[in-house]
């Protein structure tokens, strides 16, 4: 026998044996519904609402930006919203 038949006859037996998954018949296959069909409201509480989350009035840019290693380290040393922080740094350096 090939690597593979004997690979797949393995697969089989592991099948096989374990009484807690068994493989699913194909009857069972031919009466598979869609989650949002067989639980629409569950489904409908799960799904995001439409539109996201609510847009900024003054959204933020996404820059690509080199800076030193230990200006970096410091202000993650901060804790978090270091962005946040070194935002207000530059818009203050930034002056009137």
């Amino acid at each position: 026998m090939t690597g593979k038949r004997l690979a797949e006859e393995r697969i089989q037996q592991m099948i096989a044996s374990d009484p807690d998954a068994p493989e699913a018949t194909d009857d069972q296959i031919a009466q598979v519904r869609p989650f949002d069909e067989t639980f629409p409201a569950l489904a409908a509480a799960m799904r995001k609402p439409t539109g996201g989350r609510p847009k900024s009035k003054n959204p933020k840019v996404a820059v690509s930006l080199r800076l030193d290693q230990d200006v970096v380290a410091r202000f993650k040393a901060s804790g978090p919203k270091w962005q946040t922080r070194m935002n207000n740094v530059l818009r203050k350096a930034m002056g009137p």
